[in-house]
């Protein structure tokens, strides 16, 4: 990673450019203000770098190492009497650093954080050292085997998912180099790992009920709103006061606690208004005279901070379901238990899917289709009842079951009634 140094009191550039390592010593004295002028003409080395346009004699023109990497002679880039020493294209190195600071401006900071991880373990190990016109469709199959394979250092191998996901950045990562330098993407056409489909584990009423008597009692409040919310885990513990609205009966959803700190929601679409049940509004005014007064979080310890997915898991979770005798889950079973229960009690999928944060039903009834009412029955009870129901004067039961009197119907009642 290039970076400012410093050596008696002099400032220095330290940065990598062709593989090498290169140290460029100057007279300014290490101050907070010539530190911003360097850190500026190190952004320039570092761009110029990963467009292939570097020239080191132009940055520092007395250095020894600018004669090193002099550009070749007219015949050398046709290829006569000596061969060409500088790539046509920079190190995937120096390019990946680049685009991940470029590109950071886009992301939410724990998916640059994610990003940064899988180039720092993965990508540069592999590729760092090696010019972009160097990476082919081979490079990127023999990438992925070892990845996929068994690893003597690893208890099981990689997950498809996450081999998956490393791809993905790296496909990101050369469809940017593609364009930057005319080259192909040795990733298009390479096919994704097949990814086991898990089915969901929702809790029963009852099992949501006796987890709800059972847990600590400063966290019973906490299971009620989970569990009757369906909100994500940094959702619920970066919720604030500001975002309940008792008035209007509602939570908005705008925030999200994720490693210890507030970001931006998921997606646009999880930016939301979710509807309160009775059972979560009386625990919510329960919760407010208890943390209001702490700060702007409504689940929150002692001190005011949001409550630690993980400390929650290990101290609280577990330990529960342990108790109990509930087969292991992980908490994000909980929203999944709520969106069991709405569609058990005939709610709207699309009405759903809007409290859940999904833009469309699609995923509401990919998810949860065993559990939609009259999806999965195979009797054809529902359509029975609708035909029966439509000889007999008129269309008086919808779909799911319900009563919904015709105007025919009405009258009848109503003579029968006087």
């Amino acid at each position: 990673m290039a970076s400012i140094r410093h050596r008696d009191g002099k400032l220095f550039f330290d940065f990598r450019y062709r593989g090498i390592r290169c140290r460029e010593l100057t007279r300014l004295p290490d101050t907070p203000a010539n530190r911003r002028r360097m850190e500026t003409v190190l952004k320039r080395i570092q761009r110029d770098i990963a467009l292939g346009r570097f020239d080191y004699a132009r940055y520092f023109p007395a250095s020894p190492m600018a004669a090193r990497f002099r550009e070749p002679g007219p015949a050398a880039r046709a290829g006569v009497g000596v061969a060409a020493t500088r790539p046509a294209t920079p190190l995937f190195r120096d390019f990946a650093l680049t685009w991940l600071h470029n590109k950071s401006v886009e992301w939410r900071q724990s998916y640059r954080d994610s990003v940064a991880q899988i180039l720092k373990t993965h990508l540069l190990p592999a590729f760092g050292e090696l010019p972009l016109e160097q990476i082919d469709r081979a490079a990127v199959l023999d990438f992925r085997t070892a990845l996929a394979g068994d690893d003597p250092r690893r208890r099981r191998p990689r997950a498809p998912a996450t081999v998956n996901r490393i791809l993905g950045i790296l496909s990101l990562l050369l469809d940017e180099a593609a364009l930057s330098h005319d080259l192909p993407n040795p990733c298009q056409g390479i096919k994704r790992l097949k990814v086991k489909k898990i089915d969901i584990q929702p809790f029963s009423l009852e099992e949501v009920r006796l987890l709800i008597e059972r847990v600590r009692p400063d966290f019973a409040d906490y299971l009620r709103v989970r569990f009757f919310t369906g909100m994500r885990s940094g959702e619920v513990n970066g919720l604030k006061w500001e975002h309940v609205d008792f008035e209007r009966n509602e939570i908005r959803i705008r925030e999200t606690w994720v490693n210890g700190r507030t970001e931006y929601t998921k997606t646009d679409g999880s930016q939301r208004e979710i509807c309160m049940s009775p059972p979560v509004r009386e625990a919510l005014l329960r919760m407010e005279k208890l943390t209001r007064p702490l700060g702007p979080y409504v689940f929150c310890t002692p001190n005011g901070r949001p409550i630690d997915n993980h400390n929650f898991v290990n101290r609280v979770w577990n330990p529960l379901l342990r108790h109990l005798g509930l087969k292991p889950r992980r908490p994000y079973q909980m929203r999944h238990t709520c969106a069991t229960l709405w569609l058990a009690a005939g709610e709207n999928p699309q009405w759903i899917a809007r409290q859940l944060g999904h833009t469309t039903t699609e995923m509401l009834f990919r998810t949860y289709a065993r559990f939609v009412p009259n999806l999965t029955r195979r009797d054809g009870s529902a359509f029975d009842r609708m035909l029966t129901a439509a000889l007999n004067g008129g269309l008086s039961e919808t779909l799911a079951g319900h009563p919904a009197k015709t105007s025919a119907g009405r009258a009848d009642t109503e003579a029968r009634h006087g």
